[in-house]
């Protein structure tokens, strides 16, 4: 039997790593992050468990790295998905909707990651990472920022902030609200992207909140 060629053994490192990842973010979303054991992982993953620790240092590393994984996925999914379009502003719009979806739709996972986030290790670099680097990038530069290397942490931190406050344990704001503060800072119309359905004290909340930005902005405002 001839071995295997380097492109195949490649292709196969790269399923086990994607089924790690996956796995991952299935069973932290359902169990939080302690209760998640590497070996669970790799069992779900039907992997060996000497595997985990042949791509991943850690599980804080392999939790990052498998929700990085899950933003760059939703994201493209959300650029590509039809009609497609090359408009800067409706491709911002989708960004917007695609990373607040994740923390409207998968709380426990997005909380347990911007928890990681502020630990030592702070952002891991891995190619999920670069991936959303790249993309929320390209979304910057089509916007028509003139300093993409600028406006890409803004828009890196603003969605983190966003998501930070829609996960405050008992405190959290509305999505569609942040949704709005974005838009707002972004110029862009409400109807951009997918609109989520406002009740009538939510709108009058965000009302509230943007007059009071637009005061905090304003020239020579104490």
């Amino acid at each position: 039997m001839s071995p295997r060629s380097a492109s195949v053994n490649e292709e196969l490192r790269r399923r086990s790593r994607e089924r790690l990842l996956q796995a991952a973010v299935e069973l932290v979303g359902e169990h939080g992050f302690e209760a998640t054991t590497l070996g669970a992982i790799a069992d779900r993953a039907g992997s060996a468990r000497g595997l985990v620790s042949y791509y991943f240092p850690g599980k804080r590393q392999l939790v990052q790295s498998a929700v990085h994984r899950l933003m760059h996925r939703s994201l493209e999914e959300a650029l590509e998905r039809e009609p497609r379009t090359e408009d800067g502003r409706e491709r911002l719009a989708r960004t917007i909707d695609a990373i607040l979806g994740l923390a409207r739709d998968r709380p426990v996972l997005m909380r347990q990651h911007m928890a990681g986030l502020l630990q030592g290790e702070g952002f891991v670099q891995c190619p999920e990472q670069r991936r959303l680097s790249e993309l929320l990038s390209d979304t910057v530069a089509r916007y028509g920022s003139p300093d993409v290397a600028a406006g890409y942490p803004v828009l890196r931190s603003l969605l983190m902030g966003a998501v930070y406050a829609a996960l405050v344990p008992g405190v959290p704001m509305p999505v569609p609200l942040l949704r709005g503060e974005l838009f707002r800072r972004y110029g862009l119309d409400w109807e951009l992207g997918v609109p989520p359905e406002r009740d009538p004290g939510t709108a009058a909340r965000q009302t509230d909140l943007s007059r009071f930005f637009a005061t905090e902005e304003r020239p020579g405002s104490p």
